[in-house]
């Protein structure tokens, strides 16, 4: 899970690619990139690091262009390091030609690269986005096909989560896996210029004309003539189209201000605490209380239909990031202290629903449920908006091997006694599957093992 960004034909593509990124720094908070076209050449800048301490005022004034692609990176593939970082660039006699950024993991890379290696193509990274970049060039260049034909037959060879952008000197593609795991959108401003972006609240920040989302297997490419969307129109590199969408888009990592996958995240999140409330018509408690931010919609349905109050019992610093994400356990533990406190006072003998949106390792709850106990709290109820995470995710989320899955090593009593909870009920696949409009067009493999690819 990653955030990316392009925009076409903006004086202003730097600023604005910018301003996008940091409206996705949820999706990564490692490093970020940005790649532009100033007319004669790709220039690139990327650090490890987040998007406004990285793109400085400094930075951005001799940084410019009219054709921008960025991206804030989530590390599911390669170490924490700058090679790992997105854009990578591709060099051709001419100089800079060709850069990418994407969104995903490709179950296939290993063997895919091997192949292109025996080729002569160099790798400087373990990322996927240096190898679908490296991948198409090869048949650009090598190969003499067209840059939509050599899309297509990525499409076709390589497996896995992919929605990436791709831009030359004069023109972005923008394409997305047959499978349609991962989120992308595209619009058009006011000024006539064209976005992309993994999630909507990334381009309402620059109020478009109009936007929609790529659907799964198309191809986009947008040049001086607009933008034209590609379907299917090569019997030899078609794939057929199996929507899986990843559920835990909806369950933790999209803003809720996005619509992903055709649904309002926030209305889907307030679903998933109504189904949760079903199974506590008759449990006595004072206040529903969410493990900010990802759960706050959770809980809010919850207490809706419980018609319970809801009260912002933790308080979150904003300025720390997202504990799920984060690529130490170390630096996860450190970071649950940093990132919330309780509310002086409140906890004070209440009878509580603690709502979070998963738990994967349960070592973030359980710190949370020790600090509500000191604060004096008489029952604490966990209830958790997902089902067990038993299965390791291969489609651009960095679950742990499933060693390290509480759930799949402990039954849900024994995670209750774990975490320190009063009661622990989590949502069941059937439950989930009504959260949404379209179930059987969605991915749960983290919590049932069915693999859409392997």
């Amino acid at each position: 899970m990653c955030g990316i960004f392009g925009i076409y034909n903006n004086p202003k593509a730097t600023e604005l690619t910018t301003l996008g990124l940091f409206a996705e720094q949820h999706r990564g908070q490692e490093s970020c990139g940005i790649a532009v076209n100033d007319g004669i050449t790709l220039r690139m800048h990327k650090k490890m690091g987040l998007v406004k301490e990285v793109f400085t005022p400094d930075v951005l004034k001799d940084f410019r262009g009219n054709i921008a692609i960025g991206h804030v990176r989530y590390p599911t593939r390669g170490l924490s390091t700058i090679y790992n970082s997105q854009p990578h660039i591709v060099e051709t006699l001419s100089g800079p030609s060709y850069a990418l950024t994407s969104n995903g993991d490709l179950v296939n890379y290993n063997s895919t690269r091997k192949v292109l290696e025996s080729k002569g193509v160099y790798f400087a990274s373990n990322n996927d986005g240096e190898l679908i970049l490296k991948y198409i060039v090869y048949q650009v260049e090598k190969k003499g096909k067209s840059i939509i034909d050599s899309i297509r037959k990525f499409m076709k060879y390589v497996n896995g989560a992919d929605s990436s952008i791709l831009a030359t000197k004069s023109e972005l593609y923008i394409f997305r896996d047959p499978y349609a795991f991962r989120p992308i959108c595209y619009g058009e401003l006011r000024d006539g210029s064209y976005v992309v972006a993994s999630e909507t609240c990334a381009l309402d920040i620059l109020y478009p004309k109009w936007y929609k989302e790529l659907k799964a297997g198309q191809i986009a490419r947008i040049n001086a003539d607009g933008i034209e969307v590609i379907d299917h129109i090569s019997d030899q590199y078609d794939r057929k189209i199996n929507e899986k969408h990843c559920i835990f888009e909806h369950i933790y990592f999209s803003r809720p201000d996005s619509i992903i996958y055709g649904e309002n995240v926030h209305l889907v999140r307030q679903k998933l605490g109504r189904l949760l409330a079903e199974k506590d018509a008759n449990l006595p408690v004072d206040v529903v209380v969410p493990v900010p931010d990802s759960s706050n919609f959770i809980a809010l349905g919850y207490s809706k239909e419980r018609k319970l109050p809801f009260e912002f019992g933790l308080i979150r610093n904003h300025y720390v990031g997202r504990t799920f994400i984060e690529p130490e356990q170390t630096i996860r533990d450190e970071s649950v202290f940093q990132k919330f406190n309780v509310l002086p006072g409140f906890f004070q003998k209440k009878k509580i629903i603690l709502i979070d949106d998963s738990i994967v390792r349960g070592t973030t709850i359980r710190k949370i449920i020790k600090m509500i106990r000191n604060a004096g709290v008489a029952e604490i109820h966990v209830r958790i908006g997902s089902p067990p995470v038993k299965f390791s995710c291969y489609y651009g989320i960095d679950t742990p091997t499933r060693e390290e899955l509480t759930a799949n090593t402990k039954k849900i009593e024994e995670i209750r006694q774990f975490i320190g909870a009063d009661s622990l009920t989590y949502l069941d696949i059937s439950q989930l599957s009504r959260a949404v409009k379209s179930p059987d067009k969605y991915c749960y493999a983290c919590f049932d093992g069915k693999y859409p690819v392997l």
